[in-house]
């Protein structure tokens, strides 16, 4: 190994480690804009020296075992707590629940992110017209393939002050099998009845779901 392969793979782990730190306490929603962020704030201009998604969320993970392990595990249980009461509520549009809520990684700022089945998008926001849920339309990009993305049309509400995004998998994007941003890999979602495993402590959250 040469001296240049080590100082880079140190300048690697020092970004990923900056990057989790930014998104567990400053609130940067995602790994790309944190890794980039902490590169800028440690004079690092090459992109090789960029961790992967991978190493971010094994930074993020460490970080809040050592500095948020007294107020992480509260916030978690809270948010898949107000998931699940969303999930039950919207059962009928089959929602899937994804993102650091289900991975663990979520941090206070994290929304709760649903993935919703429906015909039409305007369905989801009539029921929750009529029940009076105050909501915005926004959108949200998915990793569909290797080197493809799709937005999706989205729908954001608060709940126990906590923000809930649907995702809305219309009849045209039903088939669209969305993929991780850390791996590649199929994305891991969970029913209703997983994440009330889950908070029970039966389910395995390191266990694929679907």
């Amino acid at each position: 190994m040469t001296t240049a392969t080590r100082s880079e793979r140190r300048l690697r782990a020092e970004i990923a480690q900056l990057a989790a730190k930014l998104i567990a306490s400053e609130g940067i929603p995602d790994f790309l804009t944190a890794k980039r962020k902490a590169a800028l704030r440690l004079g690092v201009r090459s992109d090789r020296c960029l961790p992967t998604n991978r190493e971010i969320e094994h930074a993020l993970q460490e970080y809040q075992r050592l500095f948020q392990s007294q107020s992480q595990p509260g916030h978690l249980h809270a948010q898949r707590t107000t998931a699940l009461r969303a999930m039950e509520f919207l059962a009928r549009f089959r929602p899937r629940l994804a993102g650091a809520v289900l991975h663990g990684t979520a941090t206070e700022f994290s929304e709760i992110t649903l993935h919703l089945y429906c015909n039409v998008a305007e369905e989801v926001a009539w029921f929750l017209d009529e029940a009076g849920i105050a909501f915005k339309h926004t959108a949200r990009t998915i990793k569909t393939g290797a080197d493809e993305t799709r937005e999706f049309p989205a729908l954001c509400f608060t709940a126990a002050d906590m923000p809930v995004v649907l995702v809305l998998f219309t009849e045209v994007l039903e088939g669209v099998r969305p993929l991780s941003t850390v791996d590649g890999k199929p994305m891991r979602r969970a029913s209703a009845a997983t994440l009330r495993s889950l908070l029970d402590g039966v389910e395995d959250v390191a266990r694929p779901h679907d």
